[in-house]
């Protein structure tokens, strides 16, 4: 039976007091054991009952959460917040700048650091709860499409810093507006509309635009002005960018290039030459394209065609004036009146037939004449030449460089075959390299002259149709191997410096600068060895060729031929000995007597032992001739091997 109801206050931090009523003990089921001891009073269901209803008095809050809280105190430093919770939370003031009217009884969100530090006391922050619910609603905005509000704090590079719900977001300058903006500093401090276009949560960045708004808004007045359109309609624009390439023009909502090949029939270099920044011109549609939305101008279109102009009796071979505008590797481009140019081909520059660079001849600015080459009034295109204003100078070459007469010539460029040299501008001949040198045997023009030098030549041959001049230098002088035959007989000896030694001989240079070959086998010396290069030795002329140039000499045969005179004079001495000696036995026979037997013993003895003598003289005689036979053999089989390696020496 319940006599009594009290009123008690679980928690004194809790708005809600509880009601608990206490049940009067029965005599049955109190325990007086048990009076004024601190154990329990209730039964095991009343308690049970009793925590639900305490535990329905507080709020369910894990740390980490985003709850709301009422301010439900203030001091001169923090704020005193109330989450339903067993405690209340302290949170800075600082973290409430935002709200410089904050007071008693206002609701704000609260971020839950922790429910209980080693105070027991639970931490909040205002400060992180609402950069939480800031990114939340940010790309929340994002995925919604949304339009949001920022209040643009500053500038920065490239760009303006914005705040979007405490958060700070990143305006580009090409996302203020549709076009280009030059002063950012307009913009701050300023409230705008602003859609999320790009977030990096890693980072924490966030890109918002306003540029996308209004184009939004401009779409559909795109659609509208672009459905009117024509090709040929003059409209009147604004300059809004230029560029290097052309001009963006603003037509009232929809943009347009003006190309810079389209502004004016004259060359410009660059558009700001003619065009300036918020000009307003009228321009003609060229094209426009529905889908891509682009719209090609024209300005120069609302003038005539310089070409409709020019003086209609100019012809081909007329002379004209004009200012060379256009320098290229190719040509110069020649300004005959605004809008009409031609072109002077590098070819058409001089007579000369050696490449060279339009720079060599003109410079943009220059004023120059030309003579009309070519004119096409259709496809509006000239060509003009330069070299025509001077004569030919192949038109009198037969005169001036007659065959057999003498000139000095720079060398201009060198072949495997000989040298280009020049005479004068324009006129050019070929030096064949057999005809550089009567004795050098040259393997490159190099070796002989340089690129840039003067060296005298003989016309050998004109030819005035194709333009060609064969030139000699050699023949300057006269055939020095006129001379060198009578020198340089065969079999006569010289002294020659070895050149580069190889497998097959060597160049030797003989007196007066004359060049030889000895084949290797023929640089031998007396003990064996090879003749070396640089050399000093004495050679013999085995071979020479008076129409081929050629002469070939031998050290080897040298020092042979001497061996082989020596023996042939010793065989010569034995055979007159042999043949006094015969003689005077017979002398002796004659004078003798049948009966002078002793003498005759002695004069007989004396004759056998000649003719054995004589005998044995003949036979060495035919010994060595007979050994001499395969000797000669092989000369002859060796002559015919230097005469195969003559033929090709190097």
């Amino acid at each position: 039976m319940i006599t009594e109801t009290e009123n008690v206050k679980m928690n004194q931090k809790s708005s809600h007091p509880i009601t608990i009523k206490r049940a009067e003990p029965t005599g049955s089921d109190f325990d007086w054991d048990n009076v004024g001891k601190s154990s329990d009073i209730y039964k095991a269901d009343d308690r049970e009952s009793f925590e639900k209803m305490y535990d329905q008095t507080l709020s369910s809050v894990a740390a980490h959460d985003v709850v709301m809280g009422k301010i439900i105190g203030l001091t001169s430093k923090e704020a005193v917040v109330n989450i339903g919770f067993k405690s209340d939370g302290l949170i800075p003031l600082s973290e409430f700048r935002h709200m410089p009217d904050l007071k008693i009884g206002d609701e704000v969100e609260v971020y839950v650091e922790t429910q209980e530090d080693r105070n027991g006391q639970l931490i909040l922050s205002h400060k992180k709860a609402r950069a939480l619910k800031s990114w939340e609603n940010v790309n929340g905005a994002l995925e919604r499409d949304e339009i949001i509000q920022g209040f643009v704090k500053c500038r920065t590079k490239g760009g303006l810093i914005v705040d979007v719900f405490g958060i700070e977001a990143f305006l580009p300058g090409s996302q203020i507006d549709v076009k280009p903006i030059r002063d950012y500093d307009v913009f701050v401090g300023k409230t705008m509309e602003f859609k999320v276009v790009k977030i990096n949560n890693e980072f924490k960045n966030v890109v918002v635009s306003h540029k996308v708004l209004i184009e939004e808004e401009l779409e559909s007045q795109k659609a509208e002005i672009i459905s009117k359109l024509e090709k040929g309609q003059v409209l009147e624009g604004t300059v809004k960018n230029i560029t290097s390439y052309g001009v963006f023009m603003d037509l009232g909502g929809v943009d347009g290039l003006l190309h810079i090949t389209d502004i004016s029939w004259g060359r410009i270099n660059h558009p700001e030459e003619v065009l300036q920044l918020d000009q307003k011109i009228n321009v003609v549609i060229l094209d426009f394209d529905d889908e891509k939305k682009r719209i090609a101008l024209g300005l120069k279109q609302l003038t005539p065609q310089p070409w409709d102009a020019l003086n209609t009796e100019l012809k081909i071979g007329d002379k004209v004036k004009g200012k060379v505008v256009v320098i290229a590797d190719y040509g110069a481009f020649v300004e005959i009146i605004p809008g009409v140019e031609g072109l002077i081909h590098v070819s058409e520059m001089s007579w000369s037939q050696h490449l060279r660079s339009p720079q060599d001849f003109l410079k943009v600015g220059d004023e120059i004449e030309a003579v009309i080459l070519t004119l096409d009034r259709e496809e509006r295109k000239m060509s003009l030449g330069l070299k025509q204003l001077m004569p030919d100078p192949w038109g009198q070459i037969s005169t001036k460089y007659p065959v057999g007469s003498k000139h000095n010539a720079k060398v201009r460029n060198f072949t495997n075959f000989g040298v280009f040299v020049e005479l004068e501008e324009g006129i050019d001949g070929l030096i064949h390299i057999s005809d550089l040198s009567w004795s050098k045997k040259i393997k490159h023009p190099s070796e002989f002259t340089k690129i840039g030098e003067e060296i005298e030549v003989l016309v050998l041959e004109v030819d005035a149709e194709n333009r060609r001049l064969s030139l000699g230098h050699k023949q300057i002088e006269d055939n020095p191997w006129e001379s060198y035959e009578t020198i340089f007989k065969v079999d006569s000896l010289h002294e020659g410096i070895v050149g580069k030694v190889t497998d097959k001989g060597a160049v030797i240079t003989l007196p007066y600068g004359v060049e030889g070959f000895a084949p290797y086998r023929h640089l031998l010396r007396e003990n064996g060895a090879t003749a070396k290069t640089d050399e000093k030795i004495e050679v013999k002329v085995i071979e020479f060729s008076k129409e081929n140039r050629k002469i070939i000499v031998s050290h080897t045969r040298t020092y042979e031929d001497a061996k082989n005179v020596a023996k042939s004079e010793t065989a010569e001495k034995a055979e007159d000995s042999t043949s006094k000696s015969i003689k005077k036995v017979k002398e002796n026979v004659e004078k003798s007597t049948l009966g002078d037997l002793g003498v005759l013993s002695a004069l007989r003895s004396e004759l056998e032992t000649s003719e054995k003598k004589t005998k044995d003289i003949i036979v060495d005689a035919s010994s060595e001739e007979i050994a001499k036979k395969p000797k000669k053999a092989k000369v002859a089989k060796e002559k015919e091997s230097e005469e195969s390696e003559t033929e090709n020496p190097e």
